[in-house]
């Protein structure tokens, strides 16, 4: 935008000429009193071109489904649990009614949210729905739709403010963690054993001794297993590597040599072939443990974790073990510890008496 004096126009001498909305839009060219009234103008301009998301000559006609899949091939493809997520999000764009992109509000996702806080809007299959998405849920959906348009105002795909960006998440309270007791797991194991498909068992284990997650387990390669000799000793090491994880940090943990030769049995590059993940769903469900609502196999993970600490971990080699990219996630293990916050009885200030 240029903004200069000409004297062909003796009344009106300030020549605002703009492309508010790049050379390629529409030119603006108009006179002034003062050059002051062109500057205010000028920064009217670029102030609603900023407001009109991806505006062409016609106006914004994409709808909110075209904008996701944009996403998905633009960047939503490259993550590692893309196909559940894309599925996620277009399943969202519909159930909002897929507006136009530029009508898109948070208004619009605010009442979408509502009628999932209420359990109208659905996405789970009908023998597995338990009723409205937990508040976790939620925000989850909300961080995956600002993304979308964060992402796309990052590859210059969308040129107006994010329409989410002023929605804030729901206030989560902290969940219970259930974790199973040594006779709980005694019982857990001696029915996963019995049952005809094999390979729950040794999901099962893994999960058990490295606070992997079902699905990280389940999709185990057998490229992911490492066995290294030491040439001094002759020591085996075992080791197992998780990658494409839900944090994108790739971690390898040790296992015992028993874990490793129950679940490196075969010559098939995948190790479970099985899909067992609703069978050992019913299992737990059967056995009325008592967990939290919608624990179910992450609880495996939970129970690592909590007797990890009760053992007399460490909680930065739990952070470390489980992947978490903030140490205040594996804080919540923490208590778990025999000395934990013990220091109050030494710090107090009667202490001193």
């Amino acid at each position: 935008m240029t903004i200069k004096k000409v004297g062909n126009n003796k009344q009106k001498p300030w020549l605002l000429d703009a492309y508010p909305n790049g050379r390629d839009k529409n030119r603006v060219r108009k006179h002034f009193a003062t050059k002051g009234e062109a500057v205010q103008h000028e920064k009217y301009l670029l102030k609603q071109a900023n407001e009109k998301p991806s505006l062409d000559d016609k106006g914004e006609r994409r709808k909110l489904v075209e904008i996701v899949q944009i996403w998905h091939s633009l960047y939503g493809s490259t993550l590692a649990n893309e196909g559940p997520i894309y599925s996620k999000m277009i399943k969202m764009a519909h159930a909002m009614g897929n507006p136009t992109a530029s009508t898109f509000n948070a208004k619009t996702f605010g009442e979408f949210r509502g009628q999932r806080l209420r359990g109208d809007i659905i996405f789970t299959d009908e023998r597995w729905n338990k009723g409205a998405p937990c508040v976790s849920t939620l925000n989850s959906e909300l961080r995956r739709f600002k993304g979308i348009f964060n992402k796309l105002i990052e590859l210059e795909e969308w040129k107006g403010p994010n329409p989410l960006g002023k929605i804030k998440p729901l206030k989560e309270h902290e969940t219970e963690m259930g974790y199973l007791t040594n006779d709980q797991l005694t019982e857990l194991l001696e029915h996963v054993k019995a049952h005809k498909l094999t390979n729950m068992y040794k999901i099962v284990v893994l999960c058990l001794s490295t606070g992997a997650r079902w699905n990280e387990a389940a999709k185990l390669e057998r490229s992911q297993l490492k066995v290294s000799v030491d040439k001094k000793s002759g020591k085996k090491t075992f080791m197992v590597s998780f990658i494409k994880n839900k944090s994108k940090k790739n971690r390898s943990i040790p296992i015992s040599e028993e874990v490793y030769q129950l679940i490196s049995e075969g010559t098939s590059a995948r190790l479970f072939e099985e899909d067992c993940y609703h069978s050992f769903r019913y299992i737990l469900n059967k056995l009325a443990l008592g967990l939290p609502k919608g624990q179910a196999t992450h609880v495996l993970r939970h129970t690592f974790a909590s007797h990890f600490m009760m053992n007399g971990g460490n909680i930065l080699v739990l952070r470390d073990i489980l992947g978490h990219s903030d140490i205040t996630m594996t804080m919540r293990y923490a208590h778990f510890a025999p000395d934990h916050l013990t220091e109050a009885i030494t710090f107090n200030p009667l202490s001193n008496f």
